[in-house]
């Protein structure tokens, strides 16, 4: 059983240290409290689902950038189609 800091958990898994502090206030990562920090074992970091980075996946357009796109169209001259009753 090895023990690591959560810097060095962040550091494995990819993400912040608040982030693997918000992990273990989630209960998804078992830790102790020693000496005015968090322990891991080290074995614990292999059941903990990391999704990427942070934010919006790739490819996605928000609504407001939806909304943006659609005023520099009516800027341009092109046409907005509208929904409802003809």
């Amino acid at each position: 059983m090895k023990l690591i800091s959560t810097d060095e958990a962040a550091e494995r898994l990819g993400v912040s240290g608040r982030r693997v502090r918000q992990l273990i206030d989630e209960g998804k990562l078992s830790a102790q409290y020693v000496g005015g920090g968090y322990v891991i074992d080290e074995a614990m970091l292999e059941g903990v689902k990391v999704y990427g980075k942070a934010g919006r996946p790739p490819g996605k357009v928000s609504t407001a950038d939806k909304a943006a796109t659609g005023a520099a169209n009516v800027k341009n001259g092109a046409s907005v189609k509208k929904k409802g009753k003809r």
